[in-house]
């Protein structure tokens, strides 16, 4: 039976303890457990532990924060994750990085491909993409999976903050401008362990769920399934609004929808689109509440 090594406290590491595999043995380490920011801690960790697989779900992701934040955002996203490669290469350990689509300027008109050239706007997207490097420097066989607009019924996302603000505001104004793809915490999970189960090759591949959309388009979609299933008991007015009426320390790749096919060929499978899965997960809070 293969130990598999998760990291991380959030959405995703959540998803992924939930989907599991039957035939592995897992082992989670929250940062209160494992601190990839330490090299000790990282090395005597993982080497107590023996793990065959890691998964790093672990991450700095106040984007705006970042901005300000900086040595703590490449502390955590190139250093622990450096941290991590070198520890699974100590003990022999495949490792699968989980990175994101604001490496990518958001200038393409046409989805960006795994070898496309990155140029992130903004801090948090500097270092996500160093810590690619980091992974890769270390470990060629490193797999690093890109992903963009991730959300489940775990932590904060923008989701639930629309749900929560749909049901105090009499309107809201969400950006027309920034295209993209949500992505399901729980469908993200399921890929990443079936790229374990089948071993895939190391490289850059992407995954988010299929279909494009702009926020507004993604909040429009969460109030009419929201009132449909219940979780929300009106409807108020959502409006586009352009970037420039909603600025942010941190600036946003306009457009970040990513190619897939790479790592759907590799696993034979092909992505549900973002409305089912977010119906999916909706249903679930519902059910939950």
């Amino acid at each position: 039976m293969q130990k598999v090594l998760i990291t991380g406290n959030g959405q995703l590491a959540n998803e992924l303890l939930n989907a599991r595999l039957s035939d592995v043995e897992v082992l989670h380490c929250p940062r209160a457990t494992l601190d990839i920011t330490s090299s000790e801690n990282c090395k005597r960790i993982i080497e107590q532990l023996q793990p065959d697989w890691i998964i790093n779900a672990a991450a700095y992701t106040a984007v705006d924060k970042a901005e300000s934040d900086k040595d703590s955002a490449f502390l955590v996203n190139e250093t622990g994750v450096r941290n991590l490669a070198q520890a699974a290469l100590s003990v022999g350990a495949r490792l699968i990085h989980v990175s994101t689509d604001f490496v990518f300027d958001g200038n393409a008109c046409t989805p960006y491909k795994d070898d496309h050239p990155t140029s992130p706007v903004g801090v948090y997207g500097a270092s996500k993409l160093a810590g690619e490097g980091a992974a890769l420097a270390v470990l060629r066989e490193a797999i690093i999976v890109r992903t963009s607009w991730v959300y489940s019924m775990h932590g904060n996302n923008f989701v639930k903050t629309m749900l929560k603000l749909m049901e105090t505001k009499e309107q809201l104004g969400v950006i027309v401008e920034q295209v993209g793809s949500p992505t399901w915490a729980a469908g993200l999970a399921r890929v990443l362990w079936l790229a374990l189960e089948k071993d895939i090759a190391g490289g850059i591949y992407h995954w988010s769920d299929a279909g494009v959309c702009s926020w507004y388009d993604f909040a429009v979609a969460i109030q009419n399934i929201g009132f449909e299933s219940g979780l929300l008991d009106k409807k108020v007015p959502v409006k586009p609004i352009p970037t420039s009426a909603y600025p942010t320390p941190a600036a946003r790749p306009n457009y970040s929808v990513m190619d897939k096919s790479k790592i759907e060929d590799a696993l034979g499978i092909e992505g549900a689109h973002w409305q089912a899965q977010l119906e999916q997960m909706l249903n679930q809070l519902k059910t939950e509440n």
